[in-house]
């Protein structure tokens, strides 16, 4: 029996199969299919399980991170969205927030949501009140206007309702009747209201997370039924699981219910395998690096915890969503990233790719944009013989064509100091990503170890290592998959969130109580019907918190234990440590007010077990060939030692510059860094330049004197 993961980005689609121990059986990468992504996953999934010697019968699980949603949001192909809410407030979705990041700046887009999800015109208001802060009803609702509004949406022709009274996350009585009578009355539109997606206090962003979730429910229901209705008629055994935004997984019903809460899920797959990955090798604290051709992904997970952004900083594209988020930055810096010229003349790499179709120059499939990816075949970190089998029709000199009438023409550059400045940049860029993923944040990188996935991670993990002083790179066994790899280690988990809005010092200690009873019952009973046991499920509590006066929280975990005025307590002294933490000062003589509540339940994942040998005597390892290359920050190429990763054993080590080729990725090692590989077959990079700290066995950097 085995147990496959599938992760379809915006260039690749990954697949890999483990055995019920967790071995890894095989791996398998091909082109996305943008138009039908289903299809390019059953063609992977058919291709894998041959490499594996397997068929559908023997699939046993089945996880699936995917850009459906994200993609029918970002290019607006969602359905026709109409919205029924509390009468006088129609134009919640326009007004927004009005952020102004820049106070004095008369040249910003202050309204990024200027074209809400659902046009006015769809937006229908009806008489109802629930008042703050008991949710009392003030005015009944007014069952006419609902019939009238759900007539009026009809006849334009609306394919989703959004249902979002006000206040409703105190009393959603109304909320529920509205959705009663809306499903009722128009059983073929798909109808979703906001005490089901965001019980949540903040009216604007509870409002857009409710607009998103109807706007690409269909889009996504009609995806996930027909992919598992493919793998059903494969023979396929296990029902699917799709990952989540949270970092879980959820099963196809919970997909359609809340399909926001797949929104940015695919780049998760790989902060879970690089947790995996640094637990195995002792590492408490990563932070994972995953190029794809589209963009890179860069996570940071101290203590080995996934961190989870606040919900006031979760947008996707436009957009407000306030649902679970793990704290992932993603940047247009991938092989497939384009290096282009501004009007002014300013040399630019990304945030725009050449995708799968038609794919850099260099693959010969027409494509005339000169990308990362032709830069490294000029630099000569990439052999045409090398990635025949991925790309047969790789052509350098299209590459360099491209570089040369692209970037180096215009800028009076030869080809070659072109793909190098294009490289050079790319890293820079991610370089800035990761600090403000890291050091913003109150994390020191020099502190963590760099974990490198996907295609390009390998090439892109030293330079940015090296300019980040961080004194370790690990590049697993399968970097190229390692996103699919993290699917097939992630939990299976439920998220339910509260608002409480009261003052630390006033907590009503059986509400508290209450509240977290009600949503654990309501978190595990799901896992129930997923078939998990109740001797299998984990429980994670915490409070959302704030000193008054604040305009945001931070999530801290709650103590154990009883309720009382001594859980109070334990609970301000943990939110002090973590304001101090994130913020650099604590404020220990103010009050602390609790916003929301959360509960998360989980049956923890399996993670992926690396074959590993006995600790031997380190020795040199022989090389393929030697040629020139050009690396960053250096005007000249240099003689490179090039190297099969399949013929690397463990106590292998290797002096740079020097190329690691596999199938799913290439790994390069620039001058003045070295490799070993471990006992469990991972690549272990590390400089040999003075003043970097080099990690300890522990995880915490040895720093110079």
């Amino acid at each position: 029996m085995a147990r496959i993961g599938i992760d379809i980005g915006g260039t690749f689609t990954d697949l890999i199969a483990s055995g019920r121990d967790g071995q890894v059986l095989a791996t398998h990468k091909l082109a996305s299919t943008p138009r039908d992504p289903a299809r390019a996953a059953m063609q992977g999934a058919e291709e894998l399980l041959r490499k594996a010697g397997l068929d559908f019968a023997d699939i046993e699980f089945c996880c699936h991170g995917t850009t459906v949603a994200t993609n029918a949001l970002l290019e607006r192909k969602g359905a026709k969205t109409g919205l029924i809410t509390t009468r006088g407030f129609r134009d919640v979705l326009h007004i927004g927030r009005k952020n102004r990041p820049y106070n004095f700046s008369h040249y910003q887009e202050i309204a990024r949501q200027s074209r809400p999800l659902s046009p006015r015109r769809w937006r229908m208001t009806v008489r109802e009140r629930i008042r703050a802060p008991a949710g009392e009803v003030e005015v009944a609702l007014n069952g006419d206007d609902v019939r009238e509004a759900i007539e009026r949406l009809k006849d334009q022709g609306v394919e989703s309702v959004a249902v979002c009274c006000l206040f409703s996350f105190l009393n959603p009585e109304h909320e529920k009747r509205i959705a009663e009578i809306a499903r009722r009355e128009f059983p073929e539109a798909y109808v979703t209201a906001s005490h089901e997606i965001a019980p949540l206090v903040r009216e604007y962003e509870r409002f857009s997370t409710t607009a998103m979730n109807a706007y690409v429910g269909p889009v996504t229901g009609r995806y996930v039924r027909r992919f598992a209705g493919a793998l059903e008629e494969a023979g396929v055994p296990a029902q699917l699981r799709l990952m989540t935004s949270g970092g879980g997984m959820v099963a196809p019903a919970e997909a359609y219910r809340r399909p926001v809460n797949l929104l940015l899920s695919g780049p998760v797959g790989a902060l879970i395998a690089g947790i995996e990955a640094g637990r195995e090798i002792g590492r408490r604290n990563v932070i994972t690096l995953d190029v794809g051709g589209t963009s890179a992904d860069i996570g940071v997970a101290p203590d080995g915890e996934m961190r989870m952004r606040s919900l006031l900083d979760t947008q996707v594209g436009d957009y407000d969503v306030m649902t679970p988020m793990v704290d992932i930055a993603t940047l247009g810096a991938g092989g497939g990233s384009i290096a282009w010229l501004d009007p002014e003349g300013m040399f630019r790499v990304g945030p725009q790719s050449a995708g799968a179709d038609p794919g850099p120059a260099c693959y010969g499939r027409g494509g005339e944009q000169s990308t990362v990816t032709d830069a490294l075949l000029v630099c000569g970190w990439y052999r045409p013989a090398h990635l025949a089998d991925a790309v047969p029709t790789l052509k350098p000199d299209q590459a360099r064509e491209a570089i040369r009438r692209r970037v180096a023409e215009p800028l009076g550059l030869t080809p070659e100091d072109a793909a190098g400045g294009i490289f050079d940049i790319a890293v820079n860029n991610t370089v800035e990503a990761m600090r403000l993923a890291s050091v913003s944040k109150g994390f020191d990188p020099r502190e963590f170890t760099l974990i490198a996935y996907g295609g390009a991670g390998g090439a892109f993990a030293a330079p940015v290592a090296g300019a980040l002083a961080i004194g370790e790179v690990l590049v697993p066994p399968h970097p190229g998959v390692g996103a699919a790899g993290g699917l097939l280690c992630a939990q299976v988990r439920y998220e339910f969130k509260a608002t409480l809005w009261s003052d630390l010092e006033d907590l009503n200690y059986r509400a508290v109580s209450d509240q977290f009873d009600e949503m654990t019952r309501e978190a595990t009973g799901r896992l129930a019907g997923d078939g998990f046991g109740a001797d299998e499920v984990r429980l994670k509590l915490w409070a959302e918190c704030r000193y008054a006066g604040q305009g945001n929280e931070l999530a801290v975990k709650t103590p154990a234990g009883e309720i009382n005025a001594a859980w109070a307590g334990a609970l301000r002294a943990r939110f002090d440590a973590e304001h101090e933490r994130a913020y650099l000062r604590a404020y220990p003589d103010m009050p602390v007010r609790v916003i929301n509540l959360g509960v998360s339940a989980y049956v923890p994942g399996k993670p992926l077990v690396s074959a590993h040998a006995a600790e031997t005597a380190a020795v040199d390892a022989e090389p393929l060939l030697t040629a020139p290359c050009r690396f960053p920050g250096l005007t000249d190429p240099r003689p490179t030692d090039f190297y099969r990763r399949s013929r690397l054993k463990p106590g292998h080590r290797i002096e740079g510059p020097a190329i690691v080729e596999q199938s799913d990725t290439t790994t390069a090692i620039p001058p003045g860094w070295r490799a070993r590989v471990d006992r469990y077959s991972n690549l272990r990079l590390t400089p040999d330049k003075e003043g970097v700290p080099a990690i300890s066995e522990g995880g915490t950097p040895s720093l110079p004197a």
